[in-house]
């Protein structure tokens, strides 16, 4: 054979090999290594389309799917018409054999992950993936906007994987961080949502701000919730189980199904399921800014995202979703209007824009506590609400239902639900009233009725009767003053410690709020004469209780003088305070010398015994502790930012958190609260609280809720490396943690301090880590540089960074601290109030 027939056969072979080539060559960039940065601009990231409605994508790395086109998975920054911010997110594009995304007028990019959802970024921000394995976002000033906080982990390299999940893996692929474990409002297939992880809706599909709107797991089942003070649940999926401390509830998007399920070591699964359409080309779900949970896939022969399923149902219709018209807006078939009074024209609320009802309403005269005798609840019946999660002990008609209602302030409305008998229904209570929805009972098998609170203004003809009537009242009382001071010197000296103690009672009639008033002979039954002793310490004793069906901790102040200032703070102080993260106060006992407070009742028990391991618990877990630091900083930022007047607590420590059955935590024992106007940015008050948790302006007497800062910062410490502040037990060098602290901080050795009696507490060390500087920045010696508990909220929520110039000199000349033989120099005694069981 010559030349030219060898070149002839070289050629047929070659071009019988290139559809095995080409099959087996993928054009697709899904991983990057160490030491990058990119820069979000177009001429740096040359994969830039931009799209026809405005939008634009910039990918940094791209995973073709295996047909070679089609929608795929990438990284990088997307942003919205008008172009000009941009999130640092996981979007799904349509992509062409060689891997280049197109269809720019009907493909758009799908974001199913978010970096800075709240925060997005400008043109030439910046992301790099540091040498030291940090995925750092930067805005296009060099400011901080997000970090994966994995420095130190070994990472190796960063990859989109083919089911959507951003990864960052080590030499073994290990993965070390991911995407999946931080949803913000989507799913893909394959993604599980595990419990305390949340969907949050976006505002829109151009704003990507967080609303009120969220889906989260619970240890029996997915729920919706609408954010409020209790948040409002308004879709449940449940698993029926018995679940031990050891399972984990998990939601799983699968094709063709949201499956839930119990993952135990137990044979018998605990499983349900909602069912969806099976998968022809590629799906995701998102939370919508409505509150539906909606299905999305791709349409080859449309070629666009189309709607396939509205996965989350509620009967009887989509009225019955929270939003659907606003608050306190009423929908009826789809149709948004305001309340009106029954059989009347009177008129108490507007629509906020008239042009557009689905916004909902407001009161023309806002609702006024230092006003409650001109309350008055607005009847509507026939409407029902989506809600039936807060309902009142012992109201199971509607007149109680409604008095309860008018007797507390913070409620907003109530809702009398009940079958054929009007006198035997449960009255659902809300503090914010989202959208209502009317009913025809013949459908949904129940009556209901709303009643609105509403604020009258008084009439002039009402006012000059009034004054008629206080002229009049005032002749009669001062004839009868001076008829009853006659009397009254007469009998004082036989009768002065009879009308002593009328006095003292007429103090705790006038008390204002919701808490109820009991008897003594009331309490002493609920307790079986007070025989089950639950804890004791800080002016009394606590026992164990029930009233009706409710469990409950009644507190038993000693002595007849002993204790009533505190007393009166706490009743006045939290009798009309509603907040998760607070221990209810159900009611109070005032008769002679007898002073009782009646708390809701919390099974777990004190946050001390669970981290000091004095009975024998097993260690805490990560997730479970940062809940814990969590609930307490929402709970005291509550009382600091949210009330009327500040309350500083004065003695936050351990045994004054309480934990529920889900490891909830809940701020107790108010009895040496502080009120303070907002106009004074100090208060003089006398030494009080627990030694090894009192801050150093104590020794001024120039005190501000910044002391409950540092006291929470001495509780932060404690929770991550699970022993006492102060432990006189351990060697000399060892006895002051905040000492430790301090020395460890200097050195850099944080993890040394870390508890390591969980071996999930040393998978979590980088995020320990982080809580103990922020332990740091509230325990600054200076009350100016400790951060408010808003601040300190955001930082546990990941939405804001922890201050980096933090003194590390923790200890400067601060003898209340410090551990001395000489137990005199403390205004309390050392072992102060330990109510460590179940309250």
């Amino acid at each position: 054979m010559g030349p030219a027939g060898l070149y002839l056969l070289l050629f047929i072979v070659l071009a019988a090999a290139a559809p095995l080539l080409s099959a087996s060559q993928r054009f697709d960039y899904p991983a990057v290594n160490l030491s990058t940065l990119w820069i979000n601009n177009k001429a740096f990231l040359p994969h830039s389309v931009s799209y026809s409605d405005g939008s634009a994508v910039r990918a940094i790395v791209l995973r073709s799917p295996k047909t070679f086109y089609g929608p795929s998975f990438a990284a990088g920054f997307v942003c919205a018409s008008p172009c000009d911010l941009f999130l640092f997110a996981v979007f799904i594009v349509y992509t062409n054999s060689g891997a280049k995304i197109t269809m720019p007028t009907t493909g758009t990019p799908q974001v199913v992950w978010s970096a800075n959802r709240a925060r997005p970024v400008r043109e030439n921000a910046t992301l790099e993936l540091s040498s030291d394995g940090n995925l750092v976002l930067r805005d296009a000033d060099a400011s901080l906007v997000w970090s994966s906080s994995s420095s130190g982990r070994s990472v190796a390299g960063m990859m989109i994987t083919e089911v959507g999940n951003l990864v960052l893996f080590d030499q073994k692929n290990a993965t070390l961080w991911q995407s999946f474990a931080h949803p913000t409002d989507a799913l893909v297939p394959g993604q599980s949502l595990l419990e305390g992880m949340r969907l949050v809706a976006s505002t829109s599909a151009t704003n990507s701000t967080e609303t009120q709107l969220y889906m989260t797991v619970q240890p029996d089942g997915l729920y919706a919730y609408v954010g409020s003070t209790p948040p409002q649940v308004y879709f449940s999926k449940s698993v029926n189980k018995n679940k031990t401390g050891k399972d984990a509830t998990e939601v799983t998007f699968m094709n063709g199904s949201l499956s839930i399920s119990v993952q135990s070591k137990q044979p018998d699964e605990s499983h349900t399921s909602i069912q969806l359409p099976a998968a022809n080309s590629t799906q995701y779900m998102r939370l919508e800014s409505d509150g539906h949970l909606r299905l999305y896939e791709w349409s080859n022969a449309d070629a666009k995202w189309a709607v396939v399923s509205d996965v989350i149902k509620l009967f009887p219709d989509d009225c019955a979703f929270p939003t659907v018209c606003g608050e306190y807006g009423i929908c009826t078939g789809g149709q948004c209007v305001c309340p009106l009074q029954n059989n009347s024209s009177s008129s108490y609320f507007k629509p906020v824009d008239e042009r557009k009802p689905n916004l909902g309403c407001v009161s023309l005269t806002p609702i006024s506590c230092q006003e409650m005798q001109h309350h008055q609840l607005l009847t509507l019946t026939d409407v029902s609400y989506f809600d039936a999660g807060h309902i009142v002990v012992n109201a199971t008609n509607g007149e109680d239902c409604k008095q309860a209602c008018l007797k507390n302030c913070s409620c907003r409305a109530v809702m009398f639900r009940y079958g054929q008998n009007d006198s035997d229904g449960t009255c659902l209570w809300v503090t914010r009233v989202f959208s209502l929805q009317s009913i025809q009972p013949e459908i949904v098998h129940y009556n209901s009725s709303a009643y609105l609170k509403v604020q009258l203004s008084p009439s002039t003809s009402a006012s000059n009767a009034n004054k008629k009537k206080v002229m009049l009242g005032a002749t009669l009382g001062a004839i009868t003053i001076l008829v009853l001071l006659v009397i009254a010197v007469i009998l004082y000296v036989r009768r002065k410690k009879k009308y002593q103690e009328l006095d003292e009672e007429l103090d705790f009639d006038q008390i204002p709020g919701m808490t109820v008033r009991y008897t003594f002979e009331n309490l002493r039954e609920c307790t079986g004469d007070f025989s089950k002793k639950l804890g004791g310490g800080g002016f009394g004793t606590v026992f164990e209780g029930k009233i009706g069906e409710e469990r409950v901790a009644v507190k038993r102040l000693e002595g007849a003088r002993q204790g009533k200032k505190e007393f009166l703070a706490e009743v006045e102080t939290i009798g009309s305070i509603e907040h998760i993260n607070l221990v209810r106060l159900i009611g109070f006992c005032a008769e002679k010398s007898e002073r009782l407070l009646v708390y809701e009742y919390v099974p777990r028990g004190s946050l001390d015994r669970w981290i000091y391991y004095r009975h024998n618990n097993a260690p805490l877990d990560w997730c479970t502790r940062h809940r814990i630091i969590l609930d307490i900083a929402k709970g005291l930022c509550y009382l600091h930012e949210e009330c009327r007047r500040i309350i500083a607590h004065l003695d936050i420590k351990p045994q004054n958190i309480l934990l529920d059955e889900n490891f909830n935590a809940k701020v107790a024992d108010f009895g040496l609260s502080k009120l303070i106007d907002r106009d004074q940015s100090k208060v003089m008050t006398m030494m009080r609280g627990t030694p090894g948790y009192l801050a150093p302006e104590w020794l001024t007497s120039q005190i501000t809720e910044k002391v409950d800062v540092y006291s929470f910062g001495v509780v932060v410490m404690e929770v991550i490396c699970g022993r006492k502040n102060i432990d006189i037990s351990l060697p000399e060098e060892s006895v002051q943690l905040i000492k430790l602290l301090q020395k460890k901080a200097e050195d850099n050795q944080f993890i040394d301090l870390i508890d390591n009696h969980s071996e999930d507490m040393v998978l979590h060390q980088e995020e320990a880590v982080q809580l103990l500087k922020l332990a740091m920045w509230c325990l600054q010696n200076d009350s100016s540089r400790r951060p408010s508990m808003s601040s300190v909220v955001k930082v546990l929520e990941g939405s804001m960074n922890i201050e980096t110039n933090i003194d590390c000199n923790l200890m400067n000349a601060n003898p209340v601290m410090s551990v001395q033989h000489n137990q005199s120099t403390y205004s309390v005694p050392p072992e102060a109030s330990i109510l460590s069981g179940p309250r």
